[in-house]
């Protein structure tokens, strides 16, 4: 059983890496997908940022190799594989969702992240290059998109302003952010995932002072220290 999880696990990854080639174009929600159009949401990083999709991808897919090349039958390892495999399962199938329902793609990316999380307090403590830290960059750029989703489905169906969406949601994405970090003491790439999200953001809305970027650059920095700690 062990060794067959793993393999699944395997699967699931190659799906997950290669679900983009179903969806070539996507780009984030159509701004018309909402009853409220979403264009130039403030709670959106900016479009650089979703290339660490690529290093996550390749990352993962060397780590879980190596997994079921070199301890396949390892305890740790075999407490960490079942919720990443239900994550990456559900993520597999994220793109094509996304791209006729934001509701359901929102409730999908949160299905994600959760079993990503439970995945991430489980994975080894040893070979954390090739389990904890690609575990960790995925978990904490999902972290930081769970918060941006529900933010555009807060202003995209007039629950709240654009605004107040940025605000709150990317004040909760810091908040997760720096407590995951701060409890886990390790796998640094989660800080620095979220980190990369949280400027990200600040950049798409220019950095200016009456906007949600004071407050994406202040939760960068509050994560800065936890993340160093993780470091060492």
């Amino acid at each position: 059983m062990p060794k067959l999880i793993a393999v699944l696990t395997l699967l699931a990854s190659l799906a997950f890496a290669i679900s983009p080639i179903w969806v070539p174009d996507f780009g984030g929600f159509d701004p018309n997908q909402f009853p409220v159009p979403q264009q130039d949401a403030p709670v959106q990083p900016a479009g650089y940022a979703f290339a660490i999709w690529g290093l996550i991808y390749a990352w993962l897919i060397v780590g879980v190799i190596y997994g079921l090349w070199k301890r396949a039958d390892a305890p740790q390892w075999n407490a960490m594989r079942p919720a990443l495999l239900v994550s990456l399962t559900i993520g597999a199938a994220w793109l094509p969702v996304a791209t006729f329902s934001p509701i359901w793609a929102t409730i999908l990316i949160w299905l994600m992240l959760i079993p990503a999380l439970v995945a991430l307090s489980q994975s080894p403590v040893a070979d954390k290059a090739w389990a904890s830290w690609p575990v960790g960059l995925y978990t904490g750029w999902l972290s930081a998109a769970s918060f941006a989703a529900i933010g555009l489905i807060l202003a995209g169906y007039g629950w709240t302003s654009q605004t107040t969406a940025a605000w709150l949601c990317v004040g909760f994405a810091s908040l997760l952010g720096f407590a995951v970090q701060l409890k886990l003491g390790r796998a640094p790439t989660y800080g620095i995932a979220v980190i990369w999200a949280l400027i990200a953001i600040a950049v798409r809305n220019d950095f200016a002072l009456n906007s949600v970027a004071p407050l994406a650059i202040a939760g960068a920095v509050a994560l800065i220290l936890p993340t160093l700690r993780a470091a060492r």
